[in-house]
């Protein structure tokens, strides 16, 4: 199964392609309420078929050139934590950045240092002229990881998606490859 083109590592985390055998700890960590509860798209109840169904679409997607998809690894231990990855609009040299982390491993910086670490792949090898994320209005630990990576606050679109029986904003945020090479 091939969801990135490469590992990456940094001082405790491995990112590596998603693989099989992290269904059962993605379906765990993924199918708890508050995580749901701050994604788009994770469901809940979220279950092992909905792990591997994540999983299949991610390959097709990477071998598509639409998603790459790392599994977040604790070092040493080599313990699943969550996934961060891009969704790429190529044609613009633009991605989306995503992720999400297990709530056992939450307010450890995990979040931020995956996400520094992909959003260096994406200027640096990818090419990317801007990456962009956004978080649900009231979501403040999404918030303090896309302002550690350097991401600015670009505006609210409101009332954006719609998170079971409520109309959420998102906070959307933005980073240009100019200002990622400025601030190195």
């Amino acid at each position: 199964m091939k969801t990135a083109p490469q590992e990456l590592q940094t001082a405790r985390l491995l990112l590596r392609s998603l693989e099989l055998t992290d269904v059962p700890v993605m379906a765990r960590l993924a199918g708890a309420r508050e995580i749901a509860a701050n994604t788009a798209l994770i469901p809940h109840p979220y279950t092992e078929d909905n792990a591997r169904g994540f999983l299949d679409r991610a390959e097709k997607d990477f071998g598509d050139g639409r998603t790459i998809t790392f599994a977040v690894v604790l070092t040493p231990g080599n313990k699943f934590c969550g996934t961060v990855g891009f969704t790429l609009v190529p044609t613009h040299r633009r991605a989306e950045l995503g992720y999400w982390i297990g709530l056992p491993f939450w307010g450890k910086g995990y979040a931020t240092e995956a996400a520094t670490s992909v959003v260096s792949f994406g200027f640096d090898t990818l090419r990317l002229h801007r990456i962009y994320a956004f978080h649900f209005a009231g979501n403040l630990a999404s918030k303090r990881v896309l302002e550690k990576i350097g991401m600015r606050h670009e505006g609210t679109s409101r009332q954006h998606i719609q998170k079971w029986d409520r109309f959420v904003d998102l906070e959307n945020y933005g980073l240009l490859a100019a200002e990622f090479r400025g601030a190195k």
